[in-house]
């Protein structure tokens, strides 16, 4: 399975500094998703799902027959 993240999208860098691991953390995640697309906990539509990492939440596309997963937002929940 491929998968895409997009950078200008996903603006990870803006987290990086003040929180290294947890952007860590999301990375991680993200790179599951390539074996479980659907894990337990992911909410959403059938194409667009999102997930809880920490403090931050991953809401993410899937797509394709090969299944692409592009991450469409990152952002801290409040």
């Amino acid at each position: 399975m491929r998968r895409r993240i997009a950078g200008s999208s996903v603006r990870a860098g803006r987290f990086a500094k003040t929180d290294p691991d947890g952007v860590k953390q999301v990375f991680v995640a993200v790179d599951h998703l390539a074996d479980d697309p659907r894990p337990a906990g992911a909410f959403g539509s059938a194409d667009v799902l999102r997930i809880h990492v920490g403090p931050y939440r991953v809401v993410y596309e899937i797509s394709g027959a090969a299944v692409l997963i592009s991450v469409i937002h990152l952002g801290r929940m409040r």
